[in-house]
């Protein structure tokens, strides 16, 4: 059910500026449009939009069926693809939900913001994160570095394309990385529709001279940093990132059913940077809220460093073939190309569904909007900004 948030407490001060308040784990204060200088009416125009604008997935993300029924599912969405069946869990969604934070403040949520599901490729904001945290402690000294130089966790990293790959191309998905991973070839992942097999036939392309999305090789800079840190991602999310920012404990980041390596001796599960074939980030709205928040911030938590600013300097520096992606998943609003309406430092991570973290240093708001059609969220945004009476600058 949409509805606005009232005050939490009554006698809450007035906002100052959003390094001024981190909700702790046990709950988040709550302020209303009013209190932070936000026309009511314009906001309650932006949610009821962003709810109209609910993209038809089904509710059941793993049904199968006859490509021609919409909407699509999971596996039909990529039923076109070879290697396309779903290896990793995949979960019904709740209906359309959000969050807008205002200066750290929670001032309207509407849907099911506690519900957790899939993400999709916002996890893979959570990925270059754990990478971040891997050199802000020196495991990575330069992201500059070859990968090869630090690990080497199956043949294929050693092929002679792959070779002078190095964590930056991994990061920005410029890499070229060919190989088979967790039974998913290089070249199955989002081909070109009429010839799918092009790049396998042509090859690909050299590294950091093209950028292509591609989950196989996020899932190999996942791989990666499995054999960097010795131990499963989540393990480490939980202990730099998400226990530091208050994450609740109902979030999980699963892999696939055959995706284990083993790390001097220990047998590792390894997760997936997306849901492409199942598996990711299982998380709430909220939690995404907090990750958004942390991006507000440039890495800073109430006082604590969880990502350099350096790291963060990085992840939101455009990457030569395509301007508008800086680390892997930090959309960047370069020449205000993606949301028009917003500053051009804007930043979102953004994964199927459509799962969007929008972060507008300008008016220093977080917007989480869930199982919106992607299409649509610049209008939303444009209509999110309008609440505020103040255009981007």
């Amino acid at each position: 059910m949409r509805r606005f948030l009232v005050m939490a407490l009554l006698g809450l001060c007035l906002p100052v500026s959003a390094a001024d308040y981190f909700p702790p784990k046990s709950g988040w204060a709550t302020h209303t449009p009013a209190q932070e200088k936000l026309d009511a009416a314009r906001l309650k125009a932006a949610i009821d939009f962003a709810v109209s604008a609910e993209l038809t997935y089904p509710p059941d993300l793993a049904k199968v069926g006859d490509i021609r029924d919409l909407p699509f599912s999971v596996p039909l969405k990529y039923a076109g693809e070879a290697f396309n069946t779903p290896i990793g869990p995949l979960k019904a969604h709740s209906p359309a939900n959000g969050i807008i934070i205002r200066h750290g403040y929670i001032v309207a949520e509407w849907g099911r913001t506690q519900d957790v599901d899939m993400t999709f490729s916002v996890t893979k904001t959570f990925l270059s994160s754990v990478a971040g945290v891997a050199f802000d402690k020196g495991l990575i000294k330069s992201v500059n570095d070859r990968v090869i130089d630090y690990v080497q966790p199956t043949a294929d990293f050693l092929l002679p394309h792959n070779q002078p790959i190095t964590w930056d191309n991994m990061l920005r998905q410029d890499s070229g990385w060919i190989g088979t991973l967790w039974g998913k070839p290089w070249w199955v992942d989002r081909p070109d529709p009429g010839n799918p097999a092009s790049e396998l036939i042509k090859g690909p392309p050299p590294v950091g001279a093209a950028w292509k999305y591609n989950d196989v090789r996020v899932n190999a800079l996942a791989l990666a940093l499995t054999h960097l840190w010795k131990r499963p991602l989540p393990e480490v999310l939980k202990q730099y990132v998400a226990d530091p920012i208050g994450m609740s404990d109902d979030w999980h980041w699963e892999g696939y059913d055959n995706s284990f390596t083993e790390v001097d001796g220990k047998r590792i599960h390894v997760v997936s940077g997306g849901g492409h074939w199942g598996g990711g980030m299982f998380l709430s709205a909220r939690d995404q809220a907090r990750l958004g928040l942390l991006g507000l911030n440039r890495g800073k938590w109430d006082g604590k460093t969880i990502l350099s600013g350096k790291w963060v300097a990085m992840a939101t520096t455009p990457t030569g073939p395509n301007p508008g992606y800086g680390f892997c998943n930090w959309y960047l609003n370069t020449g205000r190309k993606l949301y028009p309406a917003a500053r051009a430092d804007s930043v979102a991570f953004i994964g199927d569904g459509a799962n969007i973290v929008f972060v507008d240093h300008q008016h220093d708001m977080v917007a989480v909007v869930r199982w919106i059609d992607s299409a649509k969220m610049k209008e939303f945004v444009r209509l999110l900004i309008e609440a505020t009476g103040e255009p981007a600058q």
